[in-house]
């Protein structure tokens, strides 16, 4: 009984408020994008760097590195992407983050989830970039914890919002050098959970230089992690 009338009041809602696309606000059939905005956003397809999720040429037929991350192989052990930081992509990134449209947080997660397809099991721990307080009052939500968080029970794994914090406010990122990124997040992400022996797979909204993951695999790593996983909505393209 009580299945049936869930099901009349999940068909009670879509009657009422139908699905609309996250980008044109066309009728669709569920969550996402209708099909013309699904055709026009930049998913990543094939191949890609295992480091840091950057675009390769050819077919996907296994895990390989970008010669960057062959020079200097990044602190954490796979990373996974669903978007372009570009077009379509860049405006789903910046309508989650800053237009409190956390109902685009499902889809990601839907998106992230067949991108970390083999990277994420019922072992792991889904942790979110965190924000400093400061920042999360002004904010009201973590953009990177809301898409951990409809994540998790796609992939049938544990969501630990605070297992990461931020020690200390750092300066945007955007239209920094790659060093200047690294100095500003430099020791500003603590660990806060026992995380010994565990995979974790960090979740963030977007990647561009990686400085921020980095700082969030050095944290993890000192505490013991097992393995950890970077995973992005988006990448922003090199030299971007």
């Amino acid at each position: 009984m009580r299945d049936r009338l869930q099901r009349a009041g999940a068909g009670l809602r879509e009657a009422l408020f139908p699905p609309l696309c996250l980008l044109c606000h066309a009728p669709v059939g569920g969550v996402g994008l209708c099909a013309p905005c699904h055709r026009a956003a930049p998913f990543l397809r094939g191949a890609a760097c295992r480091g840091c999720a950057a675009p390769l040429p050819g077919h996907d037929d296994g895990p390989a590195r970008c010669d960057d991350c062959l020079r200097a192989p990044r602190p954490w052990d796979d990373a996974r992407a669903a978007l372009r930081y570009d077009g379509a992509g860049r405006r789903l990134v910046l309508e989650l983050k800053h237009a409190d449209r956390t109902e685009l947080a499902q889809a990601a997660a839907l998106w992230l989830h067949r991108a970390a397809r083999g990277a994420v099991s019922r072992e792991t721990l889904l942790v979110p970039v965190p924000l400093h307080p400061w920042r999360l009052l002004r904010r009201r939500y973590n953009q990177s914890a809301e898409i951990a968080r409809a994540l998790a029970p796609l992939a049938g794994a544990a969501f630990r919002p605070l297992a990461l914090r931020r020690t200390r406010a750092t300066l945007p990122q955007d239209h920094r050098s790659r060093p200047d990124r690294q100095r500003n997040v430099a020791g500003s992400i603590a660990l806060a959970e026992d995380v010994r022996g565990r995979h974790v797979a960090v979740v963030d909204d977007v990647m561009a230089s990686g400085a921020t993951m980095a700082a969030c695999a050095d944290a993890l790593r000192a505490g013991g992690a097992a393995r950890v996983t970077a995973l992005v909505l988006a990448r922003v393209a090199r030299g971007a």
